[in-house]
């Protein structure tokens, strides 16, 4: 563990926790705690409304948004059902499912048939899929809207810190095409973290005019 992370006291209640321990337990990937304290840090500061998640996984880190954020609604997006169920379920134990639009199925092919204006997208779901997405969720982004990818580091392989295996070289490349493409287009403030697995925070605004609309 480095300097920074060994400082991280992540700000969750006890339940959540315990279902966070579980998670892990069963090997279920969910966000590490520097991850997830930045993610909810981010929250705490930006205070979104509308809520846009791909990767709902068990339901924690879904959990984690809506505790931070009372009044925001929550959409997700899961692809495996076990998952999609138990987070259901999950959502249900912590009085939130009202606030909650789960979807099961392909992220891509979801996206692709939704509309809605969302302030706050957590983009945590299949890697290689990122730079995919990017079309519709500029589409359902709102001006001022914050883009929050996860793991776009991937074990300090992206970033060429350690040696990437063989087999993960794809999914690599993939992840290095969406930071290239997330970086460079004008619409976005992007600055990308060593934090975690890594993060890249992004700030969607239309061109207006000179440069970025804020």
């Amino acid at each position: 563990m480095n300097y920074t992370a060994s400082l991280v006291q992540l700000h969750i209640d006890e339940r959540l926790a315990a279902l966070r321990a579980d998670a892990l337990s069963r090997g279920i990937p969910v966000a590490d705690e520097e991850t997830l304290q930045f993610l909810l840090v981010t929250l705490f500061s930006s205070r979104p409304t509308n809520i846009l998640e791909i990767g709902t996984a068990v339901g924690l880190s879904g959990v984690a948004m809506l505790q931070a954020c009372p009044n925001a609604r929550l959409t997700t997006i899961e692809l495996e059902e076990d998952r999609y169920l138990e987070a259901k379920e999950n959502f249900a134990k912590f009085d939130l499912a009202e606030r909650v639009t789960a979807h099961l199925g392909d992220a891509g092919e979801i996206l692709a048939m939704m509309d809605g204006q969302f302030d706050f997208v957590f983009l945590d779901g299949p890697k290689a899929q990122y730079e995919k997405y990017l079309f519709d969720l500029k589409r359902l982004m709102k001006d001022g809207a914050i883009l929050f990818a996860d793991d776009v580091l991937l074990y300090g392989w992206v970033s060429g810190e350690e040696p990437t295996p063989q087999k993960r070289r794809s999914i690599v490349e993939k992840i290095r095409s969406y930071l290239a493409t997330v970086t460079t287009d004008p619409d976005f403030i992007t600055s990308v973290l060593n934090v975690g697995d890594g993060v890249a925070l992004s700030v969607y605004g239309k061109k207006n005019g000179k440069g970025t609309k804020r």
